[in-house]
């Protein structure tokens, strides 16, 4: 399936049907009286989030999203139909801006949630409503007031728990593979991963959280480089960011240095997310090795977890802390504060 997380759209909703104007005709009533019902309202177009879409895909085959009119009013003060409404799906944690404008709509990031994105036109009223002591035989109606259309922009954003950040092959697909259902393309050459993964990652029977794969990111990615930025509103979210360096790097700071940098020149709200650091691969250094990587001023300064996705070193550990910076940034969004 191809990932698609940008798309443009136009939506009308329907407009209101208009009004009608006509006269009775009873046998026995010489000069009967206005009896021309109101139009019917238009329909809305609404837009509702659904977590088992994860890709905007399907908004590059159909852009145009019109609903139905409603129908003009009757004879015998009949009320036309309502114009049905139309709903779009959009993958949960979609966000949709006003193209004209850029202002941001609305954010659509739980499953379930429902927005009316164009408001239906109201019926026209009939000559019937416009009645009054000094005029008996209204010869007019309202036309029905046209529907709202707009042009947005939706722009989707993975709601992932935790964000993996890391240069191409540093083993980031390899570690969410191991650590959830997600397979994502692995090979041994750069740029293996060229869209997210989601991954779901079980602790004990009833918990779990969320893993985003982002592609790799090199040096002047904010500039444009490689595959650029285009994929970090993916991790915007995250409540955790997990660093990956290979464990054989001959400068592992000036790495972690270089992607900081990079999330910097995205977003330097970036920086102030809880985060970690995993030095990766371990499991091509024999035992003298390993106890010399963890003797380095790089992993006791910055708490950094030696592990290795392939034989599971240190993988449970990493879970658990993972887990416990996760269960703390739950309990603080739902906090009365």
């Amino acid at each position: 399936m191809n990932f698609i997380d940008t798309a443009s759209i136009y939506v009308k909703a329907g407009d209101g049907g208009k009004g009608h104007i006509s006269f009775r005709r009873e046998k026995f009533v010489p000069k009967g009286g206005p009896d021309g019902g109101n139009g019917g309202a238009g329909g809305n177009v609404v837009v509702v989030a659904d977590r088992q879409l994860g890709t905007l895909l399907d908004f590059t085959y159909k852009r145009r999203y019109i609903a139905q009119n409603g129908a003009p009013g009757g004879k015998s003060r009949c009320t036309g139909k309502d114009g049905a409404e139309i709903t779009i799906r959009v993958p949960t944690g979609t966000v949709i801006r006003n193209k004209a404008t850029g202002e941001q709509v609305v954010d659509m990031e739980r499953d379930g949630q429902s927005f009316v994105l164009a408001k239906a036109g109201k019926g026209g009223r009939g000559n019937t409503e416009f009645t009054t002591s000094v005029n008996q035989a209204p010869r007019y109606a309202e036309p029905g007031t046209p529907g709202e259309e707009f042009e947005f922009e939706l722009e989707l954003k993975l709601l992932a728990d935790v964000g993996l950040v890391g240069f191409p092959n540093a083993g980031k697909s390899t570690l969410i593979s191991s650590i959830s259902a997600a397979r994502p393309k692995i090979a041994d050459y750069p740029f293996t991963t060229l869209v997210p993964n989601l991954g779901l990652v079980r602790v004990g029977e009833f918990k779990s959280f969320t893993v985003a794969d982002i592609p790799g990111l090199i040096e002047g990615a904010h500039q444009g480089k490689g595959l650029g930025i285009q994929f970090l509103r993916h991790i915007e979210r995250t409540a955790v960011l997990l660093y990956l360096i290979d464990c054989q790097s001959e400068d592992p700071e000036g790495d972690l240095q270089t992607l900081q940098k990079e999330l910097s020149g995205y977003d330097p709200a970036m920086l102030r997310k809880n985060s970690l650091v995993c030095l990766s691969k371990t499991d091509v250094l024999t035992e003298e090795q390993r106890l010399e990587l963890e003797q380095l001023d790089f992993v006791k300064r910055h708490g950094a977890r030696c592990i290795s996705a392939v034989t599971g070193d240190g993988i449970p550990e990493l879970i658990r802390v993972v887990w416990s910076h996760v269960e703390r940034h739950r309990a603080a969004d739902f906090s009365p504060e």
